[in-house]
């Protein structure tokens, strides 16, 4: 089969969890069938990501863009401008004149088409003939609509509740222009269904490469140190982890004096950055090449979000790493994970501080928990399954999956 495949960007580096996704599930699709990826190159990607782009797909397809640089002039600029906009930003900015009209030419040779995350689908045509599938790693309005319920300044919150309701109107129609929509979870699906009532929606779970995970040979009984992985320069994240550092963490080093909070992730701001300035123990440490060890030397891994959808793929590569977890309830969204037996489920700041100091001063019960969490990922999580069923999904049909 010919599969036409679009997305924002090229792959490399494979470092954030979109990407992570999308790249194993390609991999498999490409042994079996002919996979042409199209997608837009702001010259952001690694140098040789061109290159290794033939370890997912069999014929590359690029298109140059040139987005506004974040908080430049031209970047402003264009949120006033998106003010008057039916679009949201975050799809508007993905506009490709070109982008369209490739692929309305590569289309014609595809038998399936699948628009890889909801922003690139602005720029697919009506009057495609292929199968139409929308890969959606998240509810977007789910995320703009819990933006506008962090506390914020006045002005941003009234932007961010425009933002919210433009992204529902985008993705609704969206939703209904595609053949079938695939979720990351049975919430996410659950959630698009009641929103939008499509109908022709299903769930494919998230995967974890078992083997590059793999669980470490003995944990670190010395060191009291927090870890969380995630991409910074994703606003869940910034917001997840400035909400730990101010009102969790103190609590935490209050009753175990040398616990240290090591941050690692990709394009850190500077609000993050500062963070290790102003609390002792906090470590920012920014892009790394490999996370493991880091995780390696972690008594426990935190996944303090607020604001999210989707599922995390830092949870089961923690679980594969045999690392304790403590996460939000929007953290551990759509994953099929329970709470006290693979991780623990914590919200305020005080069940927070709880659980982690929990797991920090009874390293038993933290074992025994971690070993669970480890079975369950080897058991249930490879990439090699879930591929296979995102494949019979979007080829041999939905229906007897759908929520209708």
């Amino acid at each position: 089969m010919r599969i036409l495949w679009i997305k924002t960007e090229l792959l490399h580096p494979v470092d954030k969890g979109g990407r992570i996704r999308t790249y194993q599930m390609l991999r498999s699709l490409a042994k079996r069938h002919h996979v042409t990826y199209l997608c837009l190159d702001d010259g952001t990607a690694a140098p040789n990501a061109r290159a290794l782009a033939s370890e997912y797909c069999n014929q590359l397809e690029i298109v140059q863009f040139n987005p506004p640089a974040k908080g430049g002039l031209r970047f402003v600029f264009d949120l006033v401008v998106n003010l008057f906009s039916p679009l949201p930003y975050a799809v508007a900015r993905y506009q490709s004149t070109e982008l369209r009209a490739r692929i309305s030419e590569l289309a014609h040779n595809a038998e399936l088409v699948v628009c890889d995350f909801l922003m690139p689908s602005v720029n697919v045509p009506e009057d495609l003939t292929s199968r139409k599938v929308l890969f959606q790693h998240n509810v977007e309005s789910m995320i703009w609509e819990r933006h506008v319920t962090v506390p914020q300044h006045p002005i941003r919150k009234i932007y961010m509740r425009q933002q919210w309701r433009k992204m529902q109107r985008f993705e609704s129609r969206m939703c209904h222009f595609f053949d079938h929509v695939v979720a990351v979870s049975n919430d996410d699906a659950r959630i698009m269904n009641e929103r939008y009532q499509i109908g022709s929606v299903s769930a494919v779970p998230t995967g974890v490469d078992i083997a590059f995970f793999a669980h470490r040979l003995a944990p670190s009984h010395e060191r009291n140190e927090l870890v969380f992985v995630g991409s910074m320069d994703w606003m869940p994240n910034e917001d997840g982890i400035r909400w730990f550092a101010e009102c969790v963490f103190p609590q935490v080093r209050l009753r175990v004096p040398n616990a240290q909070l090591t941050v690692v992730g990709r394009s850190p701001p500077a609000s993050v950055r500062r963070l290790a300035n102003r609390e002792a123990g906090i470590y920012v440490v920014g892009t790394v090449p490999d996370v493991r060890p880091y995780w390696e030397r972690a008594a426990v891994s935190i996944v303090p979000l607020r604001i999210g959808g989707g599922t995390r793929l830092k949870i089961f590569e923690a679980m594969a790493m045999g690392i304790p977890i403590v996460s939000t309830s929007v953290g551990a969204e759509g994953l099929p994970v329970v709470n006290g037996d693979h991780l623990l489920i914590a919200d305020s700041p005080e069940m927070q501080t709880a659980a982690i100091v929990s797991l920090l001063t009874d390293r038993e019960a933290a074992r025994r928990m971690a070993e669970r969490a480890l079975g369950y990922v080897a058991a249930n999580c490879s990439w090699d399954a879930v591929a296979e069923q995102f494949v019979a999904t979007c080829i041999k049909g939905p229906e007897h999956e759908r929520l209708g």
